[in-house]
């Protein structure tokens, strides 16, 4: 069962996982056209690190060996669900989710990724995109999460030169002063 906090918010981690070329992955989902990073639902008893590798083994086939956890966001960041997404009939009712976010670095060969290491694979395909790729290809809800997300691992990801500039075609709102 998922951990919902008193306010609302279940608990979920975010996978950011990066190759040799400093490109991210994201994944699509099952069925649909939408791209995210891998990410799932905290177990009550299971910690933030237990959960999100459990969620690499299923979303994506990698296991603990196969990557490094180069950074982890400061605190959980969360995000209210649109009021159409909300499911009403459930209790404790779940109002969006709050997430702490994991940077691996691949460590495995990229042909070791898998969508079949479950009965229901949450995914069908994937792909390598640059690095603030993602904020744009997700859905709209999201945006602010993955680059709050991405902004605070950015360094981790760049050490030497930093992080690419962030596009300057998006809105103002969404990029740093």
């Amino acid at each position: 069962m998922d951990r919902i906090d008193e306010n609302g918010y279940r608990a979920n981690v975010g996978i950011i996982l990066i190759d040799n070329d400093s490109r991210v992955l994201i994944a699509g989902r099952r069925g649909r056209t939408g791209w995210q990073f891998p990410q799932g639902g905290v177990k009550r008893r299971e910690s933030a690190e237990q959960a999100m590798y459990r969620e690499l083994r299923e979303e994506v086939g990698l296991s603990p060996g196969d990557v490094e956890i180069a950074g982890v966001t400061r605190e959980w960041i969360r995000y209210r669900l649109p009021n159409k997404y909300v499911r009403q009939d459930c209790e404790p009712k779940c109002i969006g989710q709050k997430q702490r976010w994991f940077l691996l670095s691949m460590l495995a060969d990229p042909a070791k990724l898998r969508f079949d290491a479950t009965d229901e694979p949450e995914f069908d395909r994937c792909r390598w995109v640059d690095w603030w790729t993602p904020v744009e290809e997700v859905i709209y809800f999201k945006r602010k999460v993955y680059l709050r997300a991405l902004t605070e691992l950015a360094q981790r990801a760049f050490p030497r030169d930093g992080p690419p500039p962030q596009p300057a075609s998006w809105p103002k709102s969404w990029r740093k002063a």
